[in-house]
């Protein structure tokens, strides 16, 4: 029995090993190679930088427009959250808490929206954009992902709603709290760790976009930070150890924003995911 114990120990730890050597390894790879020196970008070994050099970081922080880029990156996504939650909250309290008819068939189509391929739609929304005059905007972009995160918080936001018990639901009205009340006062409140999943899941979707993101955007003023790493090898003649030094720079604030609020996004999607 013990060896059975001692044996499955090893094996989980094997198994948790080898997931986040295939989720991290990417990441670890590209600060590696961030920071070796020029010389050693070509060779293999050494592993690690020997000595380790800002030097790439230094470049890239110091390039013209990247941190206009990443400003733009931080607006976008930003904004998208608050359009999706301004418009996705009252939608999923209505989904969660009111009669309404056809609600079933409604959120399936919203789960097969948010499942459409993007591949599909970026033709036509770029010449719609370039008809209304916002091609090259960042208002474009931010339009664009808050239609395609939509679907994605509703449903969410639903499920979430759904768990609010409907006792605090008949008090509230018995009481004579409106609809806007009951919204404000009840569910946001108890359904806070949903709220922050979903906002968080929205801001990861909207930063890492690129394929909106490139088609929709044209310079600087309104690039995003995927499309500025994307296009380095453009301006330069492969700077592999810049291209590395910005992909981590990109990837660092999303990283943070997990590590930060891990227990909230775990509790609030087991929340989503149990019925009571």
């Amino acid at each position: 029995m013990a060896i059975r114990c001692i044996l499955g120990w090893l094996l989980g730890v094997g198994l948790l090993g080898l997931m986040l050597s295939f989720v991290l390894g990417p990441f670890v790879w590209q600060l590696l190679t961030a920071l070796k020196p020029e010389a050693q970008l070509a060779q293999l070994p050494p592993l690690f930088p020997a000595p380790p050099t800002s030097g790439h970081f230094a470049t890239v922080l110091a390039a013209p427009g990247f941190l206009r880029v990443a400003a733009n990156s931080l607006f976008v996504a930003t904004a998208t959250v608050a359009l999706a939650g301004a418009l996705g909250i009252p939608a999923a309290y209505a989904l969660a808490k009111l009669e309404l008819r056809g609600r079933t068939p409604l959120l399936a189509t919203l789960l097969c929206l948010s499942m459409f391929p993007a591949i599909a739609n970026v033709a036509p929304l770029y010449l719609l954009f370039i008809r209304f005059a916002l091609r090259d905007h960042v208002l474009a972009v931010v339009l664009t992902h808050s239609v395609f995160a939509l679907p994605f918080a509703v449903w969410m936001l639903t499920n979430f709603f759904q768990e609010v018990p409907d006792e605090l639901y008949r008090a509230a009205r018995v009481d004579g709290c409106s609809h806007g009340g009951m919204l404000r006062h009840v569910v946001l409140p108890l359904a806070a760790p949903g709220l922050l999943s979903v906002a968080l899941l929205v801001f990861i979707f909207s930063w890492n976009e690129f394929l909106y993101a490139f088609t929709l955007t044209a310079s600087e003023r309104s690039r995003t930070l995927p499309v500025a790493v994307a296009l380095f090898p453009g301006v330069h003649e492969f700077p592999w150890g810049e291209i590395a030094a910005a992909a981590v720079l990109a990837t660092l604030p999303v990283v943070l924003l997990v590590l930060a609020f891990q227990k909230r996004i775990v509790t609030g999607l087991t929340a989503g995911a149990v019925k009571g």
